[in-house]
């Protein structure tokens, strides 16, 4: 009886050995990266916080900022759309309506009840507040330093409500939609943090792949001024320069000024780590082959020995991330950050230190989850680059 022929494809293993050696470094860490399904799992969650931190306009049914507040739905509970009540089901979905009353119940003081008879239909790609897209504009003192583009005026939005507002996170004491403020929290937080992480990158692979590459007395006086650097407490410096910062400076200009301050305090750890790489790499044979074919020394560190410790620079790069944001969340937090009415995950998270909102609006910890989500996220997706850039970690 002749067996069943195998359906599989054969592939040599000759072919698999020569794909090995002759990928990249980039598709080697790529391949081992994705062998992890926690790493895999929290880039998949990072991309989504990203998206809908880019598109948050987009997606905020009302306007984040105190000319959205809703005057009638002051510390309002979450709304749930739903499609069936006691009075029937419909096709679209809706909530209940709310009023406010005087009841002698309450002393005659101003209440806010559900009235289960009465519906507001949601409504998707509604004309509402209007938003700009890609729009920048940064003025500090003087005519030094100007930056302005212009942006694009929209007023879609994903979804909305006819004849009535739809809060599904609830609202704060002021009536603003903690929905829309939580997506332009994260924005916010990541824009700060991706400004933070840019400056102090190119600062520490330009400080400390020379000062690896020279040595000597250059080698010494940079690491000097990295210690020296790294020693200055945090907390101390941003409180002496929240006490110089002008108060009619636009919230644009505080959060420019403190992303790039974040950037200029968190590069030398970075720096000290590309420094102990160029020390062993400037040895090698194939600098000594470029130095003697005429080549620079900033094409040999460019070219060169940075490529070389791509792999551990992106590994870095995200895993310095996250401590960016919760520096950044932290000052806000303390109030030497951010301010109203910027909204980010620190100035939100001084809402929840009342102890009257622990005891009754619970909703308020909703932006504590997504705080939470986008930081474990960053861990895990450093934690899996780190063991991929790591040519080793298999045979652990």
């Amino acid at each position: 009886m002749t067996p069943a022929p195998d359906t599989k494809p054969h592939v040599p293993i000759a072919d698999d050995i020569e794909r090995y050696y002759s990928a990249s470094q980039m598709q080697l860490v790529w391949s081992r990266f994705k062998r992890k399904r926690s790493a895999m799992a929290s880039l998949y969650f990072l991309l989504f916080f990203i998206l809908i931190g880019l598109f948050s306009p987009f997606l905020s049914p009302y306007d984040p900022t105190i000319a959205g507040r809703n005057k009638d739905y002051l510390n309002g509970a979450p709304q749930v759309p739903m499609f069936c009540d006691h009075n029937g089901c419909s096709a679209r979905p809706f909530i209940h309506a709310v009023e406010r009353t005087r009841s002698i119940k309450t002393n005659f003081r101003w209440v806010t009840e559900v009235n289960p008879d009465k519906r507001i239909y949601v409504t998707f790609f509604p004309e509402s507040w209007q938003y700009t897209v890609f729009d920048l504009e940064i003025n500090l003192p003087g005519d030094s330093f100007d930056i302005a583009l212009p942006g694009v005026v929209l007023d879609r939005h994903l979804f909305g409500a006819k004849d009535g507002m739809v809060h599904i996170f609830g609202t704060d004491a002021t009536g603003k939609d903690i929905f829309s403020r939580t997506l332009h929290a994260i924005y916010t937080s990541l824009s700060v943090g991706a400004i933070g992480v840019f400056i102090s990158f190119f600062l520490a692979l330009l400080i400390g792949g020379f000062s690896g590459f020279y040595g000597g007395l250059f080698d010494s006086i940079t690491q000097m001024i990295t210690d020296a650097i790294r020693t200055v407490p945090a907390i101390p410096l941003f409180m002496a320069i929240a006490a110089f910062i002008p108060d009619e400076w636009s919230s644009e200009t505080r959060f420019f000024v403190i992303a790039t301050i974040l950037g200029f305090v968190s590069w030398p750890t970075l720096a000290r780590r590309v420094r102990t790489h160029l020390l062993t790499e400037r040895t090698q044979d194939y600098v000594l082959a470029a130095q003697l074919c005429g080549a620079s020394s900033f094409h040999i560190v460019t070219r060169h020995l940075l490529p070389s410790f791509t792999g551990y620079i992106i590994v870095d790069l995200i895993i310095t991330f996250p401590y960016m944001v919760l520096l950044e969340t932290g000052l806000s937090f303390i109030g030497l950050g951010l301010r109203d009415p910027v909204n980010s995950l620190g100035v939100m998270l001084q809402s929840v230190t009342n102890a009257d909102v622990l005891l009754n609006y619970q909703w308020y910890f909703i932006p504590v989850v997504f705080f939470i989500a986008l930081v474990l996220s960053f861990v895990y997706v450093g934690d899996g680059l780190a063991d991929a850039a790591d040519p080793y970690s298999e045979t652990k």
